[in-house]
Order: C-alpha cells, then sequence, then structure tokens
C-alpha cells in the first residue's frame, strides 16, 4: 500500500528517492507564504476592528483560510480532507452567516488562522532553512568560491578558501540532504495532523435526548421506505395491469376498424398515447422502488443503474460481493447512487465514472467517482442535501469532495450490520407483482 502521508512514507527504505521529501518541503514553503500573508491580512483586519469595520471579517477570516489549507493539505496528507461546515437550512447571507457564527468548525478555523500567522509560519520557514536551505548552501560552495576567486562563506559561518575544501563542503551538504529529509518530513507531518485536527470534521457527543430523537426519525424512514414500497406495489398491480389491458384492447380495435378510416386513425392515436403512458409509469413505478433493489439486494441494483446511466459507467467488482443490507440502507445508498449519476450525467462534462462499494467493519461505505470539471456543491440544489438529511437520519455522512477541476468523489458512510446469508431484507413479491413489462 502506497504512503499516504509523510509519517508513512518515513518507514519506507526509498524515502529519500521518493517525491515526499519534496511534498514536505513544498508544503513548509507554502506554509511560510500562507502564513506570512495571513499575518498580514489579520494586522490589517485587526486595525479596522478597533473602529468595528474590519469585525465581521476578521472573525470570519478563519472560513477563507481553512478553505485554502485544507486544499494546500494534499500536499502531505493523500486521504479526503472533508469540509466541517454545514449546508444552511435557508437561502441567503443571513441564513449562511447565522450557521457560519453558530457552528464551532468556524471558531477552530479562526483559532488556528491566529495560530498560523504568528506561530507556525515562522517555525515552517525556519525548518526549512535547516533542512533545505543549510545543504543547499555547502553544495553551492564550488559555485561561491569560483565566483569569488579567492574565498567564500558559506551560510554565513564557513570560510572556504580552496577548492579541495568547496569539494568537502559540497559533499557534507549533500549527506545533510538526504539525512535532514527525515525530520524534515516529520514535522511537516506534524504540520500536517494539526492542521486535519483543527480543519476537518469532529465527532460530536450527542445528548440521550437527541439519541432518542435520531432513533424516532429513523423509525419515520422505515415507515415511508414501507409507504413507498406499498405505492409501488399498487401501481404496478393496479394502474399498470390496466393500462396494460387498455393498451391491448386499443389494439385489437384497430385490427377490427376499417383501415385508412378516421376512428382507425383516432384508435391509431389513442394506442399510441397508452403505450407512452404505460411506459412513463414503469419508468415511475422503477423510480420509486426498483425491483432489482428489493429481490437482489444493493449491489445488483447499483449495477443496474450504472447501465442506464448517461455516462459510461465502471463498477468495482467489490459492488456484487454485498450482504444483504437493512431496508433503509439499501434505498437511501441507492438513491444517493442514483442522483449521483444523474448530476455526473447533467453537469460535470465527465468521460467516465466509477462506482465502487463494501461494506466492512459493520459500516457501508459507497463512492462515485467522476472525471469531470468538479466543482460541484450541494448548497446550489443538486439534489443531494435532501439524501445527506436522509442518510444523517441512519447516522451515517454523506461527504462530496469536489475541487475545481475535477475530480468530484461522493461518498457515503452509513453503520449498519449485514443481514444473514440467505435472508432478504424485504419481503418477496407475491406471483401477481413479479414479473415486470
Amino acid at each position: 500500500m502506497d504512503p499516504r502521508t509523510p509519517w508513512q512514507a518515513l518507514t519506507r527504505p526509498r524515502f529519500p528517492l521518493g517525491p515526499w521529501p519534496w511534498r514536505a518541503a513544498g508544503y513548509l514553503a507554502s506554509g511560510g507564504l500562507v502564513g506570512a500573508a495571513a499575518g498580514a491580512a489579520l494586522l490589517v483586519l485587526g486595525v479596522f476592528s478597533l473602529f468595528l469595520v474590519g469585525l465581521p471579517l476578521l472573525l470570519l477570516s478563519g472560513l477563507a483560510l481553512g478553505r485554502a489549507e485544507r486544499l494546500r493539505l494534499r500536499l502531505v496528507d493523500l486521504d479526503p480532507v472533508p469540509d466541517p461546515h454545514r449546508v444552511p437550512a435557508a437561502p441567503g447571507l443571513a441564513a449562511w452567516l447565522r450557521t457560519r457564527v453558530r457552528e464551532q468548525a468556524t471558531w477552530r478555523e479562526l483559532a488556528y488562522a491566529l495560530l498560523l500567522a504568528t506561530v507556525l509560519w515562522p517555525l515552517d520557514l525556519l525548518a526549512l532553512a535547516v533542512g533545505v536551505g543549510l545543504p543547499l548552501a555547502l553544495l553551492g560552495a564550488p559555485l561561491q568560491l569560483a565566483a569569488d576567486g579567492h574565498e567564500a562563506k558559506v551560510a554565513k559561518a564557513y570560510l572556504v578558501t580552496s577548492f579541495p575544501e568547496a569539494l568537502v563542503a559540497a559533499l557534507l551538504g549533500a549527506v545533510l540532504l538526504v539525512a535532514l529529509a527525515y525530520p524534515l518530513a516529520a514535522v511537516a507531518g506534524a504540520r500536517a495532523a494539526l492542521a486535519r485536527a483543527l480543519l476537518t470534521p469532529r465527532e460530536t457527543e450527542r445528548p440521550g435526548a437527541i439519541g432518542e430523537v435520531i432513533a424516532s426519525r429513523a423509525r419515520l424512514v422505515d415507515a415511508f421506505e414501507a409507504e413507498r414500497r406499498r405505492i409501488e406495489r399498487d401501481l404496478h398491480d393496479g394502474a399498470q395491469q390496466r393500462l396494460v389491458a387498455l393498451t391491448m384492447t386499443l389494439g385489437l380495435a384497430r385490427l377490427d376498424a376499417p383501415p385508412g378510416g378516421p376512428l382507425a386513425e383516432q384508435l391509431e392515436k389513442a394506442h399510441t398515447e397508452a403505450g407512452q403512458v404505460l411506459t412513463e409509469l414503469r419508468e415511475l413505478i422503477h423510480g420509486i422502488h426498483p425491483q432489482v433493489l428489493a429481490d437482489y439486494g444493493l449491489g445488483p441494483a447499483l449495477a443496474d443503474a450504472a447501465d442506464r446511466s448517461a455516462v459510461p459507467v465502471d463498477v468495482g467488482p467489490e459492488v456484487s460481493a454485498l450482504p444483504r443490507l437493512p431496508v433503509a440502507v439499501e434505498s437511501a445508498a441507492y438513491f444517493a447512487g442514483c442522483e449521483a449519476l444523474a448530476n455526473i450525467g447533467k453537469h460535470s462534462g465527465a468521460r467516465r465514472a466509477r462506482i465502487t462499494a463494501r461494506h466492512a467493519g459493520g459500516a457501508l461505505r459507497l463512492d462515485v467517482e467522476d472525471d469531470g470539471h468538479g466543482g460541484a456543491d450541494p448548497a446550489r440544489g443538486s439534489g443531494l442535501t435532501g439524501l445527506a438529511d436522509r442518510i444523517a437520519v441512519l447516522d451515517g455522512t454523506l461527504t462530496i469532495m469536489s475541487p475545481p477541476g475535477g475530480p468530484t468523489l461522493l461518498r457515503v458512510e452509513i453503520p449498519c450490520p449485514a443481514l444473514p446469508t440467505g435472508s432478504a431484507s424485504s419481503s418477496p413479491r407475491t406471483a401477481s407483482s413479479s414479473g415486470r413489462g
């Protein structure tokens, strides 16, 4: 398994030859630049805050810096970095401000901004100067001596007067460049761990009353799923069968009508309309609760959704190995996957997508990825906000990682047990409700 952080990479024998020393140096160098800029900006906002002009901007300045730091964290931390902020319950600037001010994540980001602007960025530059600047200065000793012609003062401390001494200094610099790569990466890993601790979502403690509310909402979801399946069954066994019979009757009437006459034309038109209504009804029934989901489970249902997608979709081999899961879990994960595929086809500009899903450690994890242009935002009405609320009822999470330029990853994680082998998460259909046309 490839390392995901500098700390993991330190244990690899080929660490000095890999990209991680350069990643660590780039992270610390960019930290110094961002921190210095943040310090200057906060100083200006602090001065204006004395006149109550820059106070709102100062309080919310951590939001912009937190977003930038989560993007920068990808230099040394390859695991997903989710946004800790909630989508406001209502549109508008006032609702957005109320939501942000009430969130703990906003104040953690402000604390991180103050920490970066005052303490962290000088430490970043100091570590970079020792780990990279000093070895490079020693490596450049022969060039300095050649430029001066008589002597060179390396790193403002070591006087070199001959080329043998300069070559020794350069050799020492090469050794230090490799040796100091290890502590440099360790420092970058510590900085990344601090940033992740302050800038990503936390598990919050829930009082007992909240737990009861969650349980009550879960029962409502179960009742909703049962009602939706009842409606789907009634439509299939009632309205669809009657439309099938009507279509057959109109078809027989067309055969008995005189060809070419007005009656034949009207019957043909009615027969075509009835067929279109039947097709739309079948699509509606499939959208309410697909038969393949009820009979075979989440894996085949996701494969069926991938086959119907407007964008080519690769289905991971582990999808077909998914066990049967509780009804609400299978339904929520399926419709999240369908909504993600619909958004990919409408908005992403992607050429291909991929679905992976596995049940491990007592939880289901579903990933839908695409190679589109990114920039997906649930707040813009993608249909995922309602799904996120539905998944939250099951104590799960829906995370979207979609930087501008792509790629986009939608991840659904729901804790749930696997049902015993051979059992189904929903009762099988009766003979009258099988065999969809």
